[in-house]
């Protein structure tokens, strides 16, 4: 093998080797979906030219929206057709986007842009693909690039291989059967050519006629799990999946790698892989056998975390999904559903995070999307109005509540909801709150929310464990970020008055019987990272409450007492006693900070990042 860290040497006459253009017949069209490849591209396609010496090659690069100027890489080599997906559509979205320019071809090869192919990798899978018509995918061996081989061959997912990989992880010892993992291990296994189940999708060559009968790669994998499902659909139309070691490539991690939000997605989606293709039962044992994995190693912090989000399934909307183009994103339903009104105050950091989601639905007239910008000393109006469908007028008072007056006068319809430039939502759980209230039965909604404490420390965690765990939060209009009105119950009190707390002030118009918490997508508000932080939310809201009571002393609801018998009634172990005993010393810490007048409205910036 050659050193993979060096560009292998191209011969004399490479630069006239042209690949196919669009439209002439190609044995091999190659897709290649680029994300933050800009180090990695040139180097594959000029192995892929020396490939071009006996083969008529297409290449197709998908582009999923690269900040770092991979497209423009890509479009100095003139005979590559460039394809900007207008987002990022995960692997198999790059894919189906690359496909539609493949034709007419004999195969396709579906490459990672971080590999090195060694001398005549793609001509050894195309003659493998050649010589039976049974196979309908290659496989070549894999390369680290240290040069030992990787383990690259894997079996379809069962519950004994998720067991096995639960309980001993990537740990191999003499005889370890092929059911205790879903990796094969068994260094022979890549010395020879053999059927195999399915095995990692860097690298693979499918019949063309093979690709059109399966059909299109499954996006709702935005990544991994999408080539076991594609592969497992190979084998269902009856054709082979052949591994061929006489093809290498060289993964060179190049734009590889994982974090741990990339992880988290991993185990989640070998969860959802199992309830595509399989019954309830056996998906709640394989589930139960990944949580198990998880929790085996939950010494780790993340692993941990990875814990929590395979268990509450509710979590999994957050992980990360397809950024469609705008152009492909409209939505088929009734238009003019509502109005959101999001007031902003130096909000840039997490601006187009908060309204990026509701784009199409304005821009479809689904919605009025208004931002009051008021008192705003950074770029969070200019962020604001590059979002379409938004939009955005601002005021000169740091005022949230005449802010709020100010888009209740621009709105024209109604129900309307209440947005928190800081809160992360989703267009359905916008879409379902509006659809809620105009059943006409309630007056006032907000969608299930949790807390984000993923970045917090473990005080400012434990609090809002216990803080979730009290009925009155969970049950109430405040602390989701978000809430919504319909016109009737807007009439209650006409404008909002100025006081800090304008979602608990909200809250106090309502009998329960008169609002809900509907069932969606939850909105997600992220805490302050450590105590200060919290300190400073809470004085805060100690001044609302003070506000609050003078405004309306009747609807001024008790805290003290009643906060800490509450709190103490959520006790059910010695976790959430220390849960308990945090909130308690916390909230005695922040209402003595108030009472001394330590307190301001300065508020957190620990919570407000750019993601």
């Amino acid at each position: 093998m050659s050193d993979s860290n060096q560009p292998r040497q191209a011969d004399s006459g490479t630069a006239e080797r042209h690949f196919v253009e669009a439209g002439s017949p190609a044995d091999v069209c190659v897709v290649i979906v680029t994300y933050q490849s800009n180090d990695d591209i040139d180097a594959i396609i000029d192995d892929l030219r020396l490939e071009a010496r006996d083969l008529r090659l297409r290449i197709v690069v998908a582009d999923n929206n690269s900040p770092d100027g991979t497209l423009e890489r890509v479009r100095t080599h003139p005979d590559v057709i460039a394809v900007d997906t207008g987002g990022n559509l995960g692997y198999a979205g790059g894919i189906n986007v690359a496909t539609e320019f493949a034709e007419p071809c004999e195969t396709l090869l579906i490459l990672n842009p971080d590999l090195r192919l060694e001398p005549g990798a793609v001509g050894e899978m195309l003659a493998t693909l050649r010589a039976d018509q049974r196979i309908g995918a290659v496989l070549p061996k894999i390369f680290r690039p240290d040069h030992t081989v990787y383990p690259s061959i894997r079996f379809e997912p069962s519950l004994s291989g998720l067991l096995g990989d639960a309980v001993f992880g990537s740990a191999i010892w003499l005889g370890r059967p092929t059911a205790l993992s879903e990796f094969d291990y068994r260094a022979h296994s890549y010395d020879d050519a053999h059927d195999v189940d399915w095995a990692t999708g860097a690298a693979v060559l499918i019949r063309s006629s093979v690709a059109r009968e399966v059909g299109p790669w499954n996006e709702s994998f935005f990544l991994y799990s999408e080539e076991i499902d594609y592969f497992r659909r190979i084998r269902d139309s009856g054709h082979l999946i052949r591994y061929q070691p006489r093809s290498a490539v060289v993964h060179t991690l190049g734009g590889s790698g994982t974090s741990p939000v990339l992880a988290d997605l991993l185990a989640v989606n070998r969860v959802r892989y199992l309830e595509l293709h399989h019954g309830r039962l056996y998906s709640a044992a394989g589930r139960a056998s990944v949580a198990l994995s998880e929790a085996l190693r939950s010494y780790d912090r993340d692993h941990r975390r990875r814990l929590g989000i395979v268990l509450r399934r509710q979590r999994w909307a957050q992980l990360p999904t397809a950024d469609i183009p705008k152009s492909a994103e409209s939505i088929a339903v009734d238009r003019d559903r509502g109005t959101v009104i999001v007031p902003a105050y130096n909000e840039s950091a997490v601006i187009e995070r908060t309204l990026m989601p509701l784009s199409r639905a304005a821009v479809d007239g689904v919605i009025e999307l208004i931002v009051v910008c008021n008192g705003c000393t950074d770029d969070t109006a200019a962020r604001a109005r590059k979002i379409p469908g938004a939009q955005v007028i601002e005021l000169t008072t740091g005022s949230k509540t005449l802010a709020l007056n100010a888009g209740d006068e621009l709105a024209t319809s109604w129900p309307r909801v209440y947005l928190d430039a800081d809160i992360e939502i989703t267009q359905r759980a916008v879409l379902d709150i509006l659809d809620r209230l105009r059943r006409g039965d309630i007056l006032a909604a907000r969608p299930e929310f949790r807390y984000g404490t993923d970045d917090a420390g473990p005080i400012v965690r434990s609090y809002y464990r216990a803080r979730s765990r009290m009925p009155v939060h969970r049950d109430a209009l405040w602390w989701a970020g978000v809430y919504a009105l319909t016109e009737e119950g807007h009439a209650r009190f006409g404008r909002f008055p100025d006081v800090t707390g304008d979602d608990k002030f909200v809250d106090t118009q309502f009998a329960p019987d008169e609002k809900t918490v509907v069932s969606t997508d939850p909105s997600i508000w992220t805490t302050p990272t450590n105590t200060r932080g919290l300190i400073k939310v809470l004085g805060r809201h100690q001044r609302g409450n003070a506000e609050l009571a003078e405004h309306n002393p009747e609807s001024a609801r008790p805290t003290g007492r009643t906060t800490a018998l509450a709190v103490l009634a959520s006790v059910r172990g010695p976790r959430t006693a220390v849960d308990a005993l945090a909130y308690l010393v916390v909230a005695t810490l922040s209402r003595y900070k108030a009472g001394r007048g330590e307190t301001t409205w300065e508020r957190d910036d620990t919570s407000r990042r750019r993601r």
